[in-house]
């Protein structure tokens, strides 16, 4: 199950579980749509590629919440 991390590491924009406009890598490194195309949808931690990730909706969402553990720096 993804980790649905609710920041941009690279901006720290909040990026909700239930809407789109995140993407990760295979690691799930996560980067709002601006970053993503900034870094050419390449992850800088890894060189893995920035795909959409998914959302979580509903039941699914209440009965597994994203994570509330913050990765930007700043």
């Amino acid at each position: 199950m993804l980790e649905m991390r609710p920041d941009c590491e690279r901006c720290g924009v909040d990026l909700p579980a239930d809407a789109p406009g995140a993407f990760i890598c295979s690691f799930e490194c996560t980067y709002c749509a601006p970053c993503a195309e900034a870094l050419d949808d390449r992850c800088p931690n890894c060189g893995g590629e920035l795909m959409d990730r998914p959302t979580r909706v509903g039941k699914a969402l209440a009965g597994n919440p994203a994570s509330s553990e913050r990765k930007f720096r700043g």
